[in-house]
């Protein structure tokens, strides 16, 4: 049975999520792996050190954007070109399944389709963007 009144909290728990993955995703590249050791590895794959930054900065801004709910639309979408730079430098040439050594394109393809459902249905629940543009 569906009732739209559950879907804002739907989206809400969505966003949240993604937010939080962002934010995950962000923290493993500074503090678990570390700045020196990504920016080698961004440079084996022949990007610049500033696009580590650029790809953390991402990561975090729209990570912590979506958690409170803030220009939701904006930065879901913003957060795609560093997903599909995922797929087309990382792990495209893995094959689909991301438990593939090197892991596939599998999960930032899923990752990709959650953004974009995310952009389509807005913030939800619990939201700055509620709160300073209205219930739409």
């Amino acid at each position: 049975m569906h009732s739209s009144r559950l879907v804002p909290y739907g989206t809400l728990l969505l966003r949240l999520g993604l937010g939080i993955m962002a934010l995950a995703h962000a923290y493993l590249k500074l503090f678990i792996l570390g700045p020196h050791e990504m920016i080698q590895w961004f440079s084996s794959l022949g990007q610049p050190p500033a696009m580590f930054w650029l790809t953390v900065f991402g990561e975090t801004a729209g990570g912590l954007a979506l958690i409170l709910g803030f220009l939701t639309r904006l930065a879901a979408l913003a957060m795609t070109p560093i997903l599909i730079g995922t797929i087309v430098l990382v792990h495209g040439h893995n094959g689909w399944l991301f438990d593939n050594k090197g892991g596939g394109w599998e999960f930032p393809a899923f990752w990709i389709l959650a953004l974009v459902v995310q952009a389509l249905l807005g913030a939800g629940a619990h939201s700055v963007d509620g709160r300073l543009f209205g219930r739409r």
